[in-house]
């Protein structure tokens, strides 16, 4: 959700802010801001409502704060509408009192800045005024900010010692870092569930939110724990428990280029992103294949304990979720273990009864999505073999999980996912012959060639972004719909829903996807003169039965897209616009039949005259409940 940047070191703090929130403006946010401590000892801060390029405005590019130690924040708005008051930085004092002739200098004990949500503000809010506390905005975060600096100073306690009384008093998530009137040169952190990270560099020491805020400057980071706090100054991180202690941690270099994170000449990130599934899956095919056997190497189930599995639960939000639904059909069949699939939201609040024997996979493309987090930490409450599939190394569902697969998708900045979603699939694909492998539901000859087929779905994708201009023509003459509807059977529904996701998200069109057989029982009262209904076509047994579905559509005056593969020509019969995808195996067929809806929604989008990247009101990690 929100962003948080930080800098200490010798350089001016405020263009390296600017520039790190800009690399986390695909996060969401609907405001943000800055503060810096100038060679004076005082505090300078700067708000801005909207978009980031206000903030870079308001302070030429951050040349006109002085100081090389400060923070930043983009916000998106929980409590509090979206303005410059509720905008983040925050400060422990009374907003009237201590701010100076100067708009931007601002005299206070601790001013901070936070990404999270605390659930008990209200009554933190009321201990604080019962204590001579004013507040000047909405926010949970001055509550937070302040019930630091009345720890610090009734007990007259040294900044770690007041986050750590102060973490043991709230409920909720948080990532808190801190600036110290008395503390120059030093930013202090804390970390509940959301998600952070640091930097260091020489004579400079960074954090942020996420990876891309950090490319430019350092790829040496250190993961910070859950329930930890560290200090920061010059080119140092010391860590510490919630008892004070340091605590040693270890340098992690990212391997992530920095140019993965821009443009590269491409108008959007998302189709840029769209453009790099096939090097994404191909990286993380490679990563799993050695002498045509699935080795995973972080995953430490033993052959025994794959055989012992009597049921997967896999659990996940939004896009992953989808990804869910796909490999429930493909691993229940490809091994014989009955599979369920639950919104994290409601596997975290079910009183369900989980088999002793389960193995529960948690899908995330952050690692810091909050009800799969806490899926995670149920599942493990209840004594549950639990494995990861994330694309982030380090984040808390990687440290946190019995097993992880890391997929090798690279930064994905657009909100909506695309190439994450794709490195899943295969995740998902590889986890499910290795178990068949083991279980022995798939020969040698058959898994010889899903391998093979496998290995080739990065050439079958580029082939179907060759042809991408068909599509763009068609979203074109769409770009005015208001009602979509996304039909398929099996596998094809759990593609039409990822399919109707995008469409949503990013064209903000309202759209549902349907299992075709489905329609008659009330939907298709719904379709009317031009309402465009696109079907999903790929696997052979179910073809005839999601044709007639479509006929069914076609003759209540619906005007009709379909996907299929190549062969299956008499889709054309009844489908008034036709995209064809290569032949793949059945189990694979959603890796192809994506593509094209991804660049559906995109070119919509586009049509539209939208924000594609950033669309309204979503963020990319969704890290608050």
């Amino acid at each position: 959700m929100c962003g948080i940047v930080g800098y200490t070191g010798n350089s001016q703090a405020a263009p390296i802010l600017l520039e790190g929130l800009s690399k986390l403006e695909y996060r969401g946010y609907d405001s943000a801001g800055v503060a810096v401590r100038n060679a004076s000892g005082t505090f300078e801060m700067v708000k801005a409502k909207g978009r980031l390029v206000n903030l870079y405005n308001k302070t030429d590019g951050g040349k006109t704060l002085e100081g090389t130690c400060g923070i930043g924040h983009t916000r998106w708005a929980t409590h509090g509408e979206p303005n410059e008051t509720n905008a983040h930085p925050h400060i422990s004092e009374n907003w009237e009192e201590h701010v100076g002739a100067d708009p931007n200098a601002v005299d206070t004990c601790v001013i901070g800045v936070h990404n999270g949500i605390i659930e008990n503000y209200l009554e933190l809010h009321e201990k604080l005024m019962r204590n001579g506390y004013n507040f000047y905005s909405q926010t949970d975060t001055e509550v937070l900010i302040k019930l630091v600096d009345y720890y610090y100073k009734k007990y007259t306690m040294d900044p770690i010692d007041a986050m750590a009384k102060t973490m043991v008093r709230v409920r909720g998530s948080f990532a808190l870092a801190l600036m110290f009137k008395d503390h120059p040169g030093v930013i202090y952190v804390a970390r509940k569930d959301s998600p952070m990270i640091i930097g260091v560099d020489n004579d400079a020491s960074y954090l942020a939110s996420d990876v891309p805020a950090l490319l430019k400057y350092t790829r040496n980071v250190y993961y910070i724990g859950n329930l930890e706090m560290a200090r920061l100054s010059p080119g140092e991180a010391v860590f510490y428990n919630l008892d004070g202690d340091v605590i040693e941690k270890e340098l992690t270099e990212i391997e992530w280029d920095a140019e993965a994170a821009e443009k590269g000449g491409y108008e959007h990130f998302m189709i840029k992103e769209i453009h790099e599934q096939p090097k994404a899956i191909r990286d993380t095919i490679n990563s799993a294949i050695e002498s045509g056997e699935v080795v995973l190497k972080d995953i430490k189930l033993t052959e025994d304990e794959i055989k012992n599995i009597s049921q997967i639960y896999i659990t996940a939000c939004g896009s992953a979720y989808h990804v869910g639904i796909a490999a429930q059909y493909v691993i229940e069949d490809m091994t014989g273990i009955p599979v369920r699939v639950e919104l994290a939201s409601e596997f975290r609040y079910r009183n369900l009864p989980l088999d002793s024997r389960a193995l529960v996979i948690v899908i995330s493309q952050s690692g810091e999505t909050a009800d799969s987090l806490a899926a995670l930490r149920k599942a493990k409450e209840s004594g549950l073999r639990t494995l990861a599939i994330v694309n982030v190394l380090g984040s808390s569902i990687a440290r946190e999980a019995d097993d992880v697969f890391y997929t090798l998708a690279g930064p994905e900045i657009s909100v909506a996912t695309t190439k994450a979603y794709s490195a899943q699939l295969i995740a998902c694909y590889l986890i499910g012959i290795r178990m068949a492998s083991v279980r022995c539901t798939l020969d040698e000859n058959r898994i010889a060639e899903l391998l093979k087929e496998l290995e080739g779905l990065p050439e079958k994708i580029e082939t179907i972004l060759n042809d991408k201009e068909r599509i763009q023509w068609f979203a074109s003459k769409h770009a005015a719909d208001s009602d979509m509807f996304f039909i398929g059977r099996g596998i094809d529904y759990a593609v039409s829903m990822e399919g109707s996701l995008k469409m949503k998200e990013i064209s903000y069109i309202h759209s549902e996807a349907y299992p075709a057989g489905e329609l008659k029982h009330g939907t298709i009262s719904l379709v009317v003169d031009g309402t465009l209904v696109v079907g999903v076509l790929t696997q052979n047994a179910l073809l005839e039965k999601t044709i007639s579905n479509l006929a069914e559509c076609k003759t209540r005056g619906g005007y009709l897209m379909a996907i299929t593969s190549y062969g299956n020509y008499s889709v054309e019969d009844t489908a008034d616009f036709t995209v064809y995808i290569p032949k793949t195996d059945q189990y694979f067929t959603a890796s192809l039949a994506v593509i094209p809806l991804q660049l559906l929604g995109y070119y919509l989008s586009v049509a539209k005259g939208l924000d594609v990247d950033k669309p309204r009101n979503l963020a990319k990690s969704v890290t608050v409940e």
